[in-house]
């Protein structure tokens, strides 16, 4: 896979990010492939109004990995907030068996990675991104 250059007014870019959330405690919350397809689906839902475009995402029990390509404008903060507010709501809502594994309101760690792609080729990091669930 090649870096496809986007381009702006004023600029030309390949913006490619790595994020990783954990669920809180590192419970495996995320049992279900019938709960992993649906995180997918949400994250999928939201990448228009956050201005990304999903490369790849795999969720394992425990974690979840996104490759998402964004503009310079992009608010990465505004990202990881959304995704983990409106997925942990909408999880806890539709598999209310989650809450037996978290309490309060907890679902994601509060903490998670975020790094460019720049320091490994696209493919291996797609190819990781596909493989969580056979680790």
């Amino acid at each position: 896979m090649k870096y496809k250059l986007d381009r702006s007014a004023h600029s030309v870019f390949a913006l490619y990010y790595h994020l990783v959330i954990v669920v809180k405690y590192r419970r495996k919350a995320l049992y279900s492939d019938e709960i992993r397809e649906r995180l997918k689906d949400i994250v999928w839902n939201l990448s228009d109004e956050l201005g990304i475009d999903v490369v790849a995402h795999e969720p394992a029990e425990d974690h979840y990995h996104l490759l998402f390509k964004a503009t310079p404008k992009t608010n990465l903060v505004n990202v990881v907030n959304v995704i983990k507010g409106v997925s942990a709501r909408r999880l806890r809502q539709e598999f209310p068996a989650t809450k037996n594994l978290l309490w309060g309101d907890s679902f994601w760690s509060p903490s998670y990675f975020l790094a460019t792609s720049g320091q490994v080729s696209l493919d291996a990091l797609k190819e990781y991104v596909d493989s969580q669930m056979e680790k």
